[in-house]
């Protein structure tokens, strides 16, 4: 494992069961690996990488056994994973209903991507912890993924805890992702496994656009709550739900305040959780304090106003 010692694992373990970023190595590029069952660990890289929107993360295990305590599995899934796992394939599947996963991880979505990385170093961190990581890209968004560790050091600096040297990674672009949760396998993203391989044994994919719409970012209205959601509420209205932001805030028929101290790292490991439990059938609808357009904020903003987009149909 390029000269990593087990005193360096345990080190990087203990970082990430304490909620802080390690970077690792993965047959793909460099991780930005978080704990993937804690949300204030996942909010952390998003912060991080400066990510514009939260686009749903993978969550990566050591062995099959621990996805399926993840997700649920169709036959499909199995034939791909044994055929392909470990190694440089993600598959998208419902989450279980017992999940441990962020929701914050998942988008909101009720799917979850999954994979098992094919390199020692990572199943050995993964084996180290005993909870699935998140681990996108040790980089910026927008900028060239890390393929080694001084990749991650030049570009993440003093933001990652603990960077486990793996050595160059031996794939260098991303895992593919075929979702796997309609009722047509959707090729999300090509990468390390061909297109050609997955079809020959699941035969034809979709295109994202030919199948159902997965990914964020792709629908007005998405991450939506059953209730009306209405934003910049300074106050509650009778009988709505207050989603609160800051110090003071006026008396509502149900108030979850996303961070009293204003933290946006704390408001966004909130978000998802806290917008499930205010949506309920006994209130009329659920007002939202504003929320700085800066930083994680951006990101906020962008999923409540698709939150409260008129639905199709017009429903709201």
């Amino acid at each position: 494992m390029t000269g990593v010692k087990s005193t360096e694992i345990d080190e990087a373990a203990a970082a990430l069961a304490a909620g802080r970023l390690v970077a690792f190595p993965t047959e793909t590029v460099y991780g930005l690996g978080a704990d993937a069952t804690s949300d204030e660990a996942v909010a952390r890289v998003y912060e991080a990488k400066g990510r514009p929107v939260f686009n749903p993360l993978i969550a990566h295990v050591p062995d099959l056994a621990a996805a399926e305590r993840l997700v649920v599995f169709t036959d499909s899934a199995r034939r791909l994973a044994r055929a392909f796992w470990p190694g440089p394939l993600t598959l998208v599947l419902p989450r279980a209903a017992d999940c441990p996963v962020s929701l914050l991880a998942s988008a909101g979505l009720d799917t979850l991507a999954v994979r098992v990385p094919d390199h020692p170093l990572a199943l050995s961190l993964l084996r180290a912890v005993g909870r699935p990581l998140v681990a996108p890209s040790a980089n910026p968004s927008g900028q060239l993924s890390p393929t080694t560790a001084q990749h991650v050091r030049e570009a993440l600096g003093g933001k990652v805890s603990v960077v486990l040297d793996g050595g160059p990674c031996r794939v260098g672009i991303e895992s593919t992702v075929v979702d796997l949760s309609g009722e047509r396998p959707v090729l999300l993203r090509p990468g390390g496994v061909s297109t050609e391989a997955i079809e020959a044994i699941l035969g034809p994919m979709a295109a994202p656009g030919e199948g159902p719409i997965r990914s964020p970012g792709q629908l007005e209205s998405h991450y939506a709550p059953h209730l009306p959601v209405r934003l910049g509420a300074t106050r509650a209205r009778p009988n709505e739900a207050l989603l609160a932001f800051g110090p003071a805030v006026a008396p509502a028929a149900v108030t979850l305040n996303l961070s009293p101290a204003c933290d946006l790292i704390e408001a966004a490991a909130n978000l998802f959780a806290y917008l499930r439990r205010l949506d309920r059938p006994d209130l009329a609808a659920i007002a939202v304090m504003p929320i700085p357009e800066t930083g994680l904020g951006r990101a906020i903003n962008d999923r409540l106003r698709r939150a409260a987009a008129p639905r199709p149909g017009g429903d709201r």
